[in-house]
């Protein structure tokens, strides 16, 4: 369990405590353990007596050794035990925290949505201190929609789901293979629900594994070649499991992957052939049926490449799929140019961070922690920068074929200024400029500060720049043609950002950008390891928008990325 884990069970315990009306001072004791672990620069592993933390003492001390050992808090189960279970739920709705929803609960007796309803439809909410006429009509407003299962799921939420799920798939022994398909495969941004297919012979208990192994609250399906299970939690998906003979996979795969554009095309291409294709195989002309090892072998049988999963869509594949070749891959990656450490937000140290990538195979990276606006992330001030640059040059010295840089992610101020001025810039090897507060502002003023920061020379690359979140924020709207046009005119570069909840550039802007010839960094975002994977899903997202190798900044040498670095 890494540092930002921990913080957030703290956090998770204080509001508990706040919905059960416990005694501030013992709500403030885990805020202010959670906030000492946060501005410690060290990760977990380095910390041996949290009790040495000002603001840490035995009570938390104790939650948070438990946490280490076990994963769990006793303390935090006992809590939600004691609290009514239509409470934490409220926290979702606008403007109700912990405080508000424990005097709901204390002088109305309300302890769920249905309940927070009546008591607002009949006036009663309004009449308590600090609730006014029209905080009421706010919140049955937003009740309207309150605990109604969404249609689709965004892929960040999915990528947490498929996590767990692939965990319990590799613990059934009679799985042959297994993968996810559908939309999710395709990288599209949400998803109704999730589709997995699986190999093996032995279908009867694979199934019974299933229906004991993954945590259900409804079975929908359960049949000899397919279980459909929607998921414990709120919001949960839908998730199909489909069993295929080893024999049938490939084809079997393939189906359940493509859209059903891209499955109209391949029929039709095979049905010219004389050949008919289904979920089983492909049937030739005399009735036998022809199958596969591969999905490549599928294709080939078609005379066509390997068709990533990602451009199944049924449009251009069929027409570039010469180009695929010349696609990113995860293969090309070989830097990451945006993630946080423990000097702001982030879970894990310098060393941490930079051994983690030299494990991933890449040539160099670079530390960009927050500057110093963003006091929620523990901003760093130019004195502490200059420290964390000792601590990376510390670590460069023990390495012979990897480069740790010097950077940071610079907030550009609602204002238009920037967070830092150009002597601390030209001191660092990689400068990131970002939009965090302030969305709220008419797009020429944000289009200003953009614009301010594009012509700094000190500025390499604009991160995020839309600002939006898949499925609660669309961002802070700029104005993407004069943006791209702004960073060719100042050979800048563009951030797609891989974190699922990202995913910003999107498809649409990645092409306006390679149509533009603007450089384009697939960068992570870590604040942790294990976010260090998003590169996958980010190499994955730009075939989408046909981005080649080359025209990725993270696929170069180190050589021609510091050339680019130093004639820009």
């Amino acid at each position: 369990m890494n540092k930002n884990q921990v913080v957030q069970i703290l956090e998770k315990i204080a509001i508990y405590l706040e919905l059960q009306g416990a005694n501030a001072f013992k709500i403030s004791a885990y805020r202010k353990a959670g906030a000492a672990l946060e501005n410690d620069p060290r990760s977990m592993d380095e910390i041996e007596d949290v009790t040495a933390l000002k603001g840490i003492g035995k009570g938390t001390a104790a939650v948070i050794s438990e946490l280490l050992e076990t994963g769990v808090s006793s303390e935090l189960e006992q809590l939600k035990s004691e609290v009514p279970v239509g409470l934490p739920p409220l926290l979702k709705i606008p403007g109700l925290g912990g405080k508000k929803i424990a005097k709901l609960y204390a002088e109305l007796g309300i302890d769920s949505a249905e309940a927070l309803k009546t008591a607002c439809e009949e006036g009663r909410v309004q009449q308590l201190a600090g609730f006014a006429k029209k905080t009421e009509e706010k919140i049955l407003k937003e009740l309207e929609t309150f605990g109604k299962r969404s249609e689709t799921h965004p892929v960040w939420q999915l990528e947490e789901v498929i996590r767990k799920l692939d965990t319990i798939l590799n613990t059934i022994e009679e799985i042959e293979q297994f993968s996810v398909a559908g939309s999710y495969r395709r990288v599209k941004e949400s998803s109704k629900d999730v589709d997995y297919m699986i190999s093996t012979n032995e279908a009867a208990k694979v199934k019974e594994a299933l229906l004991e192994k993954v945590d259900a609250v409804e079975v929908i399906a359960s049949g000899d070649t397919k279980v459909s299970v929607i998921l414990q939690g709120d919001d949960a998906p839908n998730v199909d499991f489909r069993i295929v003979e080893p024999i049938q996979y490939a084809t079997a795969l393939h189906h359940f992957t493509g859209s059903k554009e891209h499955n109209v095309r391949m029929r039709q291409i095979a049905k010219d052939r004389g050949e008919k294709i289904s979920e089983y195989g492909v049937e030739q002309a005399d009735g036998s049926v022809l199958t596969f090892e591969s999905e490549a072998a599928f294709f080939n049988h078609f005379d066509l490449p390997f068709i990533p999963p990602t451009l199944r869509v049924g449009t251009t594949e069929f027409e570039r799929y010469t180009d695929i070749e010349n696609l990113v891959t995860i293969e090309d990656i070989r830097a990451d140019l945006h993630m946080h450490t423990t000097w702001s937000d982030g879970a894990h140290t310098v060393e941490e961070m930079g051994n983690a990538l030299i494990a991933k195979g890449y040539d160099y990276a670079v530390i960009t922690d927050h500057s110093q606006y963003l006091k929620v992330a523990n901003g760093l001030t130019p004195e502490r920068l200059i420290a964390q640059h000792e601590e990376i040059h510390a670590f460069n010295k023990k390495q012979t074929d990897f480069h740790l840089l010097r950077g940071t992610e610079m907030d550009i101020l609602p204002d238009g200024l920037l967070d830092f001025d150009d002597e601390v810039l030209a001191n660092l090897d990689f400068v990131i400029a970002s939009i965090h507060s302030s969305f709220s502002q008419p797009q020429e003023q944000i289009m200003e500060r953009l614009h301010n920061a594009l012509k700094n020379p000190h500025v390499d690359m604009i991160a995020h720049p839309t600002g939006r979140v898949i499925h609660q924020r669309d961002g802070y709207n700029p104005d993407m043609e004069q943006l791209i046009a702004w960073a060719k005119q100042y050979n800048k570069i563009l951030e797609l950002n891989a974190n699922p909840y990202r995913l910003d550039l999107c498809v649409e802007h990645l092409e306006m950008a390679a149509k533009a010839g603007v450089p384009v960094a697939i960068n992570t975002d870590a604040h942790a390891i294990e976010q260090l994977r998003y590169m996958d899903t980010g190499t994955k997202y730009a075939q989408k928008a046909w981005l080649y190798k080359d025209m990725i900044v993270n696929t170069w040498s180190f050589e021609k990325f510091m050339d680019f670095l130093e004639n820009r």
